[in-house]
């Protein structure tokens, strides 16, 4: 469906699943890849991988839209950060698929790369039994007026994209009441354990690239972080960080 949206069309994914990162070691990484896959040196990526609790904000975010103040913020242990993506503030936890496709798109419709994240999910949902939808007016995935995966995106001048999507799997919605989350007030969040469906985050990340393979029509292979030239804060560069698994995900060409 979104075969033609990358540059590289016919060449593989491949998909980093490291686990719990800090947020702002991911946004590191993300910028990193960003440059090297400009240059040509590294091929498309996706993190697939979740946060310690963290309320982020877009270019254009509102912070009165953080309804919690600095000291209970600091109770709870939810860290805030102003970041280049679009939208505007969200939550992101324990429990939760954050998926950061490093892509260098085909044209200039920054749209067609948000349809392609909404179906990725939208797939999801639909192999758990959850019908999801898109909203007009709205990015992301609904289950009525509740939203279950945020998207927002940026795309650098060289046509590569960072940031992606946020999928609430095992989420504590709790922690979205310390928010107006993406700025709207007459919508709420859910997530697939609220929706009655019993997922791990591996499962999810699993299912998640098989939605990617058939969304983008590639094969999608794993690789670890120090595969694609990431390493974690305090890791000798060099240091095995997980034994390389290679598997790989094949379309469904």
């Amino acid at each position: 469906m979104f075969d033609t949206l990358r540059a590289q069309a016919a060449e593989p994914l491949t998909v980093v699943r490291p686990g719990r990162v800090d947020y702002l070691v991911a946004w590191d990484w993300q910028r990193d890849l960003a440059e090297r896959r400009a240059r040509d040196e590294v091929g498309d990526v996706v993190l697939l991988l979740e946060h310690p609790a963290v309320y982020t904000l877009g270019r254009r975010a509102d912070e009165a839209n953080i309804v919690l103040d600095a000291a209970e913020r600091q109770r709870r242990g939810i860290a805030v950060h102003r970041i280049d993506r679009g939208g505007d503030v969200t939550y992101h936890g324990p429990g939760q698929l954050v998926g950061y496709p490093i892509l260098r798109l085909s044209g200039p419709r920054v749209v067609d790369h948000v349809r392609a994240l909404e179906e990725v999910n939208l797939r999801l949902a639909a192999a758990h039994g959850i019908v999801g939808e898109r909203v007009s007016g709205y990015s992301g995935v609904w289950v009525g007026n509740r939203k279950v995966t945020a998207v927002g995106v940026h795309v650098t001048a060289g046509r590569v994209t960072t940031h992606g999507w946020a999928t609430n799997v095992r989420t504590d919605l709790d922690d979205f009441t310390g928010i107006v989350p993406c700025g709207i007030t007459d919508r709420g969040v859910t997530s697939f354990e609220d929706l009655g469906v019993d997922l791990s985050l591996d499962a999810a990340i699993d299912d998640t690239m098989a939605a990617l393979a058939e969304v983008y029509g590639v094969d999608v292979r794993t690789a670890t972080p120090a595969d694609v030239g990431l390493t974690l804060p305090g890791t000798p560069p060099g240091t095995p960080d997980a034994p390389a698994a290679v598997p790989t995900v094949p379309s469904a060409r």
